[in-house]
């Protein structure tokens, strides 16, 4: 299951661009950016069985209408090819604001070699996937019926595609004359995926050869057997987002070694267990808005903030992460403390809460002016404990480590180093 929520960004031309985010019940795997097909829309049946699917793995998926199309603002027939891959930067922009930068780029048809040409302009993405795309943009004038030469004489005329007309003008059709998706593959550096079926009646199968030959390795290519163009059947389009979900996540791991940046995050934690847990200290990696990703021994994690201050609420907040600090390291050293005196107890709980407030509100605290940091500690001990068993338990709590670093002397020491380096 997933969520969904209608959102508009502002696109490359100041016009306003309708868009849907679908974010999954769990933890976000990472972004994912989907373009749709030519004169589609993100509310198309398929379109949305796609990105529902990818979602559904894991991954915040954003899809959006292109200027001119759908509930997007702008004239169909001032765009161009180029113009749609202007707003899909724009897209990534906003991903990177409300999410994280996009790690998984996805295009159906035209919006295939949408996605290839953003992506070696996107250095978040390390993954493309195409459904169906033409190697070649000037494919697309072949699919037209109508009155080119007029379009060029006269600047804009209707056309047919698909049995949907549309009006277009002369920079759409020299536009799509001069994009070449072979050329900007081949510049991309990350993991491609070409999707195409070998009976698809409007781009033929000699486009996907002319793909894959053109991208870099790692790339692969999936037959998408009887299936029609625009995937039509709910089977074909669920099993397409499958094998690119399940193929995405070998090139963008959830691990420390993994991609630098915000863009693949854990809505919980995802152990990579083994040699590095003995990897001590924590990284912070952000890609954008306030979405950042935690490395530790070996696991990682997200920080976030409320969305009243700007965030997601994908993660817990810096401080309720030193909260959890005290909290754990409170709970581990009674119970080290309730075993060596072998004491059989059941569950022992500690709960930190954080806030600031004015030192003149504080009767228990040292200072007496300006505002201070207060941790409110709360213990929930078995029932059946002595007196002095609780007493025990909570002078002990007072002693561990991590509650006698914050009360201790502390100095942060920050350096600076060059991307890469180690």
């Amino acid at each position: 299951m997933s969520t969904s929520n209608t959102c508009t960004f502002t696109g490359d031309r100041g016009h306003q661009l309708s868009a849907r985010l679908e974010r999954p019940d769990g933890p976000i795997r990472g972004s994912a950016l989907f373009a749709h097909c030519f004169t589609c829309s993100k509310d198309l049946r398929v379109e949305r069985q796609l990105t529902q699917a990818l979602a559904e793995q894991g991954y915040a998926v954003l899809s959006f209408d292109f200027a001119g199309l759908g509930r997007s603002g702008g004239d169909f027939a001032d765009s161009s090819f180029s113009a749609d891959v202007a707003d899909l930067r724009a897209a990534a922009r906003y991903l990177s604001e409300t999410v994280a930068a996009p790690a998984l780029l996805v295009g159906h048809s035209l919006g295939g070699a949408a996605v290839i040409s953003a992506a070696p302009d996107l250095p978040s993405v390390r993954a493309v996937a195409t459904i169906g795309a033409p190697a070649d943009t000037a494919h697309v004038l072949g699919l037209l019926d109508g009155d080119l030469d007029a379009v060029r004489r006269v600047g804009s005329a209707p056309v047919t595609i698909g049995g949907r007309t549309f009006t277009v003008g002369r920079s759409f059709l020299d536009d799509l004359e001069q994009g070449n998706p072979r050329d900007r593959i081949a510049e991309f550096d990350g993991a491609t995926m070409i999707l195409h079926a070998p009976l698809d009646a409007l781009v033929g199968i000699e486009n996907a050869e002319l793909l894959y030959r053109a991208a870099r390795h790692p790339k692969s290519f999936v037959s998408l057997d009887d299936a029609d163009h625009l995937l039509t059947k709910e089977a074909d389009a669920h099993y397409t987002a499958t094998v690119i979900a399940a193929w995405a996540e070998r090139y963008l791991p959830v691990t420390p070694e993994g991609i630098p940046g915000a863009e693949i995050l854990g809505g919980g934690v995802s152990g990579a267990g083994g040699e590095g847990y003995n990897v001590a200290g924590a990284t912070a990696r952000n890609g954008g808005g306030f979405v950042t990703r935690l490395e530790s021994r070996g696991f990682v994690l997200a920080a976030d903030e409320p969305s009243e201050s700007g965030g997601t609420e994908t993660g817990p907040t810096p401080y309720d992460y030193l909260a959890m600090a005290l909290a754990s390291c409170t709970a581990m050293t009674m119970r080290v403390y309730a075993d060596r005196k072998g004491w059989q107890i059941g569950e022992l709980d500690a709960h930190v809460q954080h806030d600031r407030i004015h030192a003149s509100d504080c009767r228990e605290c040292e200072h007496s002016n300006g505002r201070i940091d207060r941790l409110h500690r709360t213990l929930e001990l078995p029932e059946d404990l002595s007196d002095d068993q609780r007493d025990a338990l909570v002078r002990i709590a007072d002693r561990c480590p991590v509650h006698l670093t914050l009360e201790g002397q502390i100095e942060v020491h920050t350096t600076l180093r060059s991307p890469g380096s180690i």
